[in-house]
């Protein structure tokens, strides 16, 4: 069996993907309709806890929506067996923890935007939204929500 193009890129890209997290409530990890995988809110890997603008900077912020997108590929790989099975990210969504005066939502959701540009290329661009939150489950820094086309 042949060593999968994504695979080689993560290991190019010196990632070791998370085990996928466990759903935190009573819900899936991911549904797949029509080919479209909408997956799961996630977090951060570790669970750090805080809002951007008081607890976390902008910078530490782009690691967390980074390290949310780990947890995405993790469950994507979960759901598919393949990441290579990805026809491409459709579209992403940032929930940000953040205080009443931050304003640099979007460079902190590009964090999880450049891990997938990074690790399927062109297939990676997706549209996106991110907003601020007065509060997060578990005081997580940052949720991404996500939804990507893939082979059925």
């Amino acid at each position: 069996m042949s060593e999968s193009t994504i695979s080689k890129r993560l290991i190019e890209l010196g990632i070791v993907l998370p085990r996928a997290s466990e759903p935190a409530a009573k819900y899936a990890n991911c549904v797949n309709v029509n080919g479209l995988l909408f997956v799961s809110g996630k977090g951060p890997v570790g669970g750090p806890q805080g809002k951007l603008g008081k607890d976390f900077t902008t910078e530490e912020g782009y690691e967390f929506a980074r390290q949310a997108g780990l947890e995405v590929l993790a469950v994507l790989q979960d759901a598919l067996g393949s990441l290579d099975k990805v026809k491409r990210a459709v579209k992403i969504q940032g929930f940000v923890n953040a205080t009443a005066e931050f304003e640099e939502h979007h460079k902190v959701l590009n964090g999880c935007s450049d891990l997938l540009m990074d690790v399927f290329g062109e297939k990676g661009s997706h549209a996106r939204s991110v907003l601020g939150a007065v509060s997060v489950r578990n005081n997580l820094p940052i949720i991404v929500d996500s939804i990507f086309e893939v082979e059925e």
